[in-house]
């Protein structure tokens, strides 16, 4: 049993008999009344976020869980299939576990979550940041650069991303995982 000063970022705890991952907290003291914690959880299993809020003090149930590296193969129709880097075994998970399917590139290596008690996969830690190449975007207007405008842009993995203006087909950018937004142009 762990208490709500345990509570952080990727903690899983099983709430409302499902297992859920913590995604955000805030450790809120009002002037006037008891301390509580304000959460977001994401379901392991079903992918829905709920807000739930504890009381300080309370008392949660948290999920012992080992992590492990995988490398992603392919995706097949709904499911995405991973190879563990060490034993070389193969898994297959379905696009609801993971929290940013559209930026995961082949050949990427990501951090699978399990269940230490059934062995059972829980969610799919992406990189923070993935390097990916522009496929498909509007040429930039010269001149029309007097704020941070952006504009629309594909990338290799069909996700849409949106851009400053300067960057041009072909070219090579960083992008934030847990946000998906632009970082950076990478140069070669």
């Amino acid at each position: 049993m762990a208490s709500t000063s345990d509570i952080r970022k990727g903690l899983c705890i099983k709430y409302n008999h499902d297992i859920f991952k913590i995604i955000e907290f805030l450790h809120v003291k009002p002037g006037k009344g008891p301390a509580f914690v304000r959460t977001k959880l994401k379901s392991v299993t079903t992918g829905k976020v709920i807000d739930n809020t504890f009381s300080a003090g309370h008392k949660i149930e948290d999920v012992r869980v080992e992590t492990r590296s995988y490398q992603y193969l392919y995706p097949e129709g709904d499911m995405f299939h991973f190879m563990n880097t060490e034993d070389y075994n193969q898994i297959q998970l379905p696009k609801d576990n993971l929290d940013s399917p559209d930026l995961l590139k082949e050949g990427e290596v990501v951090t699978i979550i399990f269940n230490a008690e059934d062995n059972s996969p829980l969610s799919v830690e992406m990189p923070s940041h993935v390097i990916l190449e522009i496929t498909h975007t509007e040429p930039g207007v010269k001149g029309n650069t007097a704020t941070n405008a952006t504009k629309p842009a594909t990338t290799e993995t069909g996700a849409a991303v949106n851009v400053p203006l300067f960057i041009n087909e072909g070219d090579k950018v960083k992008i934030e995982t847990e946000k998906g937004t632009y970082v950076e142009r990478i140069k070669e």
